[in-house]
Order: structure tokens, then C-alpha cells, then sequence
């Protein structure tokens, strides 16, 4: 299954602290961690989290830089516990507005990275999910001759570097907050959602299984009956 998460709540845990900002983000990636080893423990196959949106650019200036310096040092850092653990990273988002330090870090961990078999993780930095689709479509013109069908395979095929290339299966959204915050909006037309008060910092394992847990309780249709009201009909 596919698992994505908001990582909400960092700031939030820190204010509550009487610690600045960038503290909850250096404990929200030692939370990262927990989860990619607790996911990969529950046969997720692919989880996806969203690390830096497009809109965070317009937080302060010295947060933006303090949250690329702890993504590039935790790419650093983290690329040979992930290559020995069978975890394939890759990043989605734009590139061209990234430092070349941070590019180089990404490149490094996807490259070290590729082999890995037992989880995909999916690290969305710099990401919008408009600005994905409109790149898609954008492409998907230009090769689709007019005709539906064409397009939409178009739009599968630009997936590797535009949309992820499976639909979402969970979206679970820490923090307390209900939005999608423009996360996967192409990917998460079926997904199942799911919101907990609990920030960022503080998820764990435990709070991935009870998601994981509210999930196996839902029935999902995708637009038709049940085979059972079939059957009664």
C-alpha cells in the first residue's frame, strides 16, 4: 500500500516548549526515522512525506534556510542507515530552486539508494501538487494528438517526474489540522484520510498502527456499491 503524511505540528511542538521554531524541526526528523522504520516494518510499500512544500518559501528567510541545512544534513546522514535498510529514497518536487549543495545530497541518496527493495520512500521538497499536474498536462499536450486516451497515458508516463506513479492509499495529516495543503492531489483521489491531534514531533509507531488499524476498518468502493447490495438487487 501507499502510505503519504503530512508532517504537521513541528513549530507547534516547540512554541509549546518555549523553544524556537527550527527545534521542532530537528526533533520532526528524528521523528522521520521512527516512522520510515516502523513503516517499513508494517510491509508499507511506498510512503511519502511531505518535508517542504512551495508555499513554505514564503515563511522567514532564516526558518527556510534552517529547514534546507537539516534536509540536506539529514539526506546526508541518513542515506547509509536507508541503503543497508533496503529503503529507496527519491524526491518529487521541483529541483531548480534548490541549492546546489542540497541537489547534490538528494542526487547522492537516490543514487546510493537505488537498489533498495523493501520501501519506497518518497521525500517531496519544494512540491506543489498543482504545479505537478499543470507540468503533466502541459507535457501531456504536447504528445496527445487530441485524443483522451492518449492524454491520460501521456499524463502516466510523465508520472516518474511530475505525480507519483500509484494512487494513495492513506493519507494520514498530524497536527490537528484537516486540509491537503496541496499534497498529492492527483494521487489521493481515493485515498483514505485520516487526522490526528498529534504533532509531528511525538508520532511514532504506535500512532502509525492506529492509522494503519482505522484504516483496515473502512470499505472502499471507489464509486460502486457494495457486492453484497449487488447481490440484494
Amino acid at each position: 500500500m501507499h502510505v503519504a503524511i503530512i508532517m504537521d505540528g513541528n513549530g507547534r511542538w516547540a512554541a509549546r516548549r518555549g523553544l524556537p521554531r527550527t527545534a521542532g524541526h530537528v526533533q520532526g526528523a528524528k521523528a522521520v526515522r521512527r516512522i520510515v522504520e516502523a513503516a517499513a516494518l508494517a510491509d508499507i510499500a511506498t510512503l511519502t512525506l511531505y518535508a517542504f512544500s512551495c508555499d513554505n518559501w514564503g515563511r522567514p528567510p532564516g526558518e527556510v534556510a534552517a529547514l534546507l541545512r537539516l534536509l540536506r544534513r539529514s539526506l546526508l546522514t541518513e542515506t547509509g542507515h536507508c541503503a543497508e535498510s533496503l529503503v529507496r529514497v527519491n524526491v518529487i518536487g521541483r529541483r531548480d530552486r534548490l541549492s546546489p549543495d542540497l541537489l547534490r545530497a538528494i542526487e547522492h541518496c537516490e543514487r546510493m539508494t537505488a537498489e533498495g527493495s523493501r520501501l519506497n520512500l518518497r521525500i517531496a521538497i519544494d512540491y506543489s501538487a498543482r504545479h505537478s499536474i499543470l507540468q503533466a498536462a502541459r507535457s501531456g499536450l504536447a504528445g496527445a494528438g487530441g485524443e483522451e486516451r492518449q492524454f491520460l497515458q501521456r499524463m502516466d508516463e510523465v508520472n516518474h517526474s511530475a505525480l507519483a506513479t500509484e494512487g494513495v492509499d492513506l493519507l494520514i495529516r498530524t497536527g490537528g489540522e484537516k486540509r491537503l495543503s496541496d499534497f498529492l492531489l492527483w494521487e489521493c483521489a481515493y485515498a483514505e484520510l485520516y487526522f490526528t491531534d498529534c504533532l509531528w514531533p511525538d508520532f511514532d509507531a504506535d500512532g502509525l498502527h492506529q492509522a494503519l488499524s482505522d484504516y483496515a476498518r473502512r470499505q472502499r468502493r471507489f464509486g460502486r456499491v457494495p457486492e453484497t447490495a449487488d447481490a440484494a438487487l
